[in-house]
């Protein structure tokens, strides 16, 4: 008898069903959440249950401690749930276990962080076409939505286009359709680049070392693009457009966001497209906001440096001031300069100096968001050309926004200066800080200037720019600026 009574008791602890426990929408392994209002983020997610008890628990822990202990998160309802972890504080990486009833955990999401999301958009220096060589290694709190819609960890590089999930980033096949990459020639396309390192992650990446705060990147650029296609106008095309897979993307991860990383204008400088540059994006910007809902996201971009080959000068130097001059015009933006840094082709930023750029961008991001760290608050925008004049055979360029004092490696290049009708007058015969004013260069002239006469820097094809401030933030290219006589 008590044979028969054991084998039945077995029997039974064997007919009962095991827990499983899904969770189908809300939060994936390596999502990254934009913290709200106090540094903390509520995290609703939905799933599925079979088996177990009635009630679903859930506990979060970092790195085998617990942060929150066991608690009751949801009912089941014929098999779903819905639930919600709630105030989760700045920080991670995370492990959201569940379980329904007691006993150990039947279901878990892995390295989620709470932090501040930026959104990496514009063309190919965005996107990232620098040497994989001694590229910045990946943290741990710095996280990426790749463009196949999937978080991971943020390596180089951050931008793949051949597997993204909208048609608009794929390439053309031989019948001329786009065609998403799969299989063994997308994994022969990831094994063979020897291209692809960006801005972002240096940015990401300096951002936590200054402020401890995880990073989620969004990374939504394409190499390429001009203003048209990046279009608001476009929105409801989706996928099949740039703002609208952006805007896509952005819903996708939770719909706000922390600031916006742009880099774009290249493809805007040409006869038609440059005249027409600043207002197109003034108004992309202003578009965004609003479709954000955030009329005040931070935004923060690149005016476009060098290329070799420029056919096309006069308008690349339109662009570029147009870019200085919007950043008066955009609430809550900052421009960084190019103009200084080295290249690893015609056109394209090399890896080191985009590093260099990633933390001229976080010392924008921590001027106006962190004041309260280490030098954050007294940091400016860097040299803004402020007042040009000319007296005694001395034209004196005075600037703004200069972080402790200008300087350069080795003589002072960059500065020219044009007559009325644009042609360069060769009579700069040496260039010094000023000893009296450290935000001030002189121009010592040869002769007299030309009625009319104008200042330049950084014009001309492929110029030698090199006058800095204290915070390594640059001279940005500008001009025509009358010269005060």
């Amino acid at each position: 008898m008590k044979v028969c009574k054991l084998a039945v008791l077995f029997l039974i602890c064997l007919a009962v069903p095991a827990q499983v426990i899904r969770v189908t929408s809300g939060a994936v392994d390596d999502q990254v959440f934009q913290r709200g209002p106090g540094g903390r983020a509520s995290i609703a997610i939905k799933g599925e249950v079979q088996g177990g008890g009635a009630s679903l628990e859930a506990r979060v822990l970092r790195k085998h401690m617990v942060i929150m202990d066991w608690a009751p998160i949801a009912t089941p309802q014929g098999g779903s749930w819905s639930g919600e972890i709630k105030n989760l504080p700045t920080g991670g990486p995370y492990r959201i276990e569940l379980r329904s009833g007691s006993g150990a955990a039947a279901a878990a999401i892995n390295n989620i962080l709470v932090g501040d999301l930026w959104v990496l958009a514009g063309q190919s220096n965005m996107q990232g076409v620098g040497d994989l060589i001694n590229v910045e290694p990946p943290n741990e709190l710095v996280h990426n939505f790749e463009m196949s819609d999937t978080w991971v960890l943020a390596e180089e590089p951050l931008h793949t286009l051949a597997n993204a999930t909208d048609s608009v980033h794929w390439n053309r096949n031989a019948q001329k359709q786009p065609e998403r990459l799969d299989g063994d020639r997308l994994r022969k396309f990831i094994a063979t680049r020897t291209k692809g390192a960006g801005l972002g992650l240096p940015f990401a990446v300096e951002m936590v070392a200054r402020t401890g705060v995880p990073i989620g990147l969004l990374s939504c650029a394409h190499g390429g693009t001009s203003m048209d296609q990046w279009n608001p106008a476009l929105k409801d095309k989706g996928g099949e457009s740039l703002y609208g897979s952006m805007i896509r993307r952005l819903q996708m991860a939770g719909g706000k966001v922390t600031g916006v990383l742009w880099y774009q204008g290249e493809s805007d400088a040409n006869p038609k497209a440059a005249p027409e540059f600043q207002q197109k994006f003034e108004r992309f910007v202003a578009a965004l906001r609003q479709d954000l809902k955030q009329p005040d996201v931070p935004f923060y971009y690149v005016q476009i440096g060098r290329f070799i080959n420029n056919t096309n000068v006069a308008d690349w130097n339109l662009v570029q001031d147009a870019q200085r001059k919007a950043e008066n015009n955009i609430p809550r933006s900052g421009m960084v300069p190019a103009i200084d840094t080295e290249l690893d082709d015609g056109i394209h930023v090399g890896t080191q100096d985009l590093k260099r750029l990633g933390r001229r961008l976080a010392n924008l991001a921590c001027r106006d968001l962190f004041p309260g760290v280490r030098g954050a608050g007294g940091m400016a925008k860097g040299p803004r050309p402020f007042y040009v004049k000319y007296t005694a055979g001395v034209v004196t360029v005075g600037f703004s926004g200069v972080n402790g004092k200008l300087d350069s490696e080795g003589p002072i290049s960059g500065f020219s200066i044009h007559g009325s009708d644009g042609a360069p007058v060769p009579v700069i015969y040496k260039a010094q800080v000023d000893p009296a004013n450290p935000a001030a260069i002189l121009l010592y002239i040869s002769g007299k200037l030309p009625a009319g006469a104008v200042l330049r820097y950084g014009s001309g094809k492929d110029p030698y720019c090199n006058v800095r401030d204290a915070a390594d933030m640059a001279v940005p290219v500008f001009g025509p600026i009358p010269i005060q006589q």
